[in-house]
């Protein structure tokens, strides 16, 4: 298991900056952690680095509809 303490966390560009529904994601780590930012002590969910790359590029794709 990765910890992700002291990890360098970076909040979605999609996100409110009211504080709504926040993502962030850390990055320089052998996996990706994601974590809810209302929640930051709370757990992260983590992805394999190709696994969230393969995310990513369907999500850019439209892969994902929206509410």
């Amino acid at each position: 298991m990765i910890d992700p303490t002291g990890a360098t966390w970076r909040k979605s560009t999609y996100s409110s900056g009211a504080g709504g529904d926040c993502v962030e994601v850390a990055d320089g780590l052998s996996v990706i952690p994601v974590r809810d930012s209302k929640d930051p002590e709370g757990p992260a969910l983590t992805f394999a680095p190709a696994a969230w790359t393969a995310f990513i590029s369907d999500v850019k794709a439209g892969r994902y509809p929206t509410a």
